[in-house]
């Protein structure tokens, strides 16, 4: 790749990043502006934390994807807030523009695109659970009927596919020799600098899917499952989590 088109890439990842930024920061405002609306988040959050865990038992109990596993669970569909970790890239976009390669660039992105897209299903999911007074007493049956009140068909597989492409970003990661020892030079600065949440991403990423060698699996593990019950869940099956 020339400089020209990795440049040219650079700009288009960044664009993406600032816009699905903006979106982001937009929805958890709107959700931690009234500390009853953040309870509501944080209990359907916890509740699809739990459910991912129990879907994706094998994957958390294997040596060789539990530590990927884990990172899928806390770092890309959990319950983490990732205010902090975006406010960072927002503060420093430009530098990042000039240091990572296009390809980190690019993970950081479908990141960021997966975070904005989770805050703006679960925004809809807590107000039809809210309007249906379960929202403290979420349980598979009213987590089903909120889920297909709500609909929003195409995004939900669209959340599942960036799920898939951010690994398979982080899998490509791995293969650049020198980004590991640059997420080690850049550790003790990043922390002084007030930019520790988003190395701690990269580096817990990376590291995740360097040890698990080939993603694949994993990731088809993932997929699979993801897009079973959501075919489950839309058609109005009895436990539509047992797939």
């Amino acid at each position: 790749m020339d400089d020209s088109t990795a440049a040219f890439q650079k700009r288009q990842y960044a664009e993406a990043l600032r816009r699905h930024l903006r979106a982001a920061k937009r929805l958890r405002q709107q959700a931690n502006f009234d500390p009853t609306a953040a309870r509501a988040r944080l209990y359907l959050r916890e509740w699809q934390a739990g459910r991912l865990a129990h879907s994706h038992a094998e994957l958390l109990a294997s040596t060789r994807f539990g530590p990927a596993a884990r990172f899928f669970i806390s770092d890309l569909y959990g319950p983490k807030d990732f205010s902090s970790r975006d406010e960072e890239v927002e503060r420093i976009l430009p530098l990042l523009i000039k240091m990572l390669p296009a390809s980190a660039l690019r993970t950081v992105a479908l990141a960021v695109e997966l975070d904005a897209l989770t805050e703006e299903l679960d925004s809809a999911m807590v107000a039809e659970l809210c309007r249906a007074g379960r929202i403290e007493q979420i349980d598979e049956g009213a987590y089903a009927v909120a889920y297909r009140a709500v609909g929003c068909r195409a995004e939900r597989l669209r959340q599942i596919v960036l799920i898939r492409e951010t690994g398979e970003a982080l899998e490509r990661l791995t293969t650049k020799p020198l980004l590991s020892s640059l997420l080690k030079m850049m550790r003790r600065p990043a922390q002084v600098a007030g930019l520790g949440d988003l190395h701690q991403f990269l580096d817990r990423g990376f590291k995740a899917f360097r040890g698990m060698g080939s993603a694949s699996d994993f990731l088809d593990s993932i997929d699979g499952k993801e897009r079973k019950v959501l075919q489950r869940l839309f058609d109005g099956l009895a436990d539509p989590f047992r797939i």
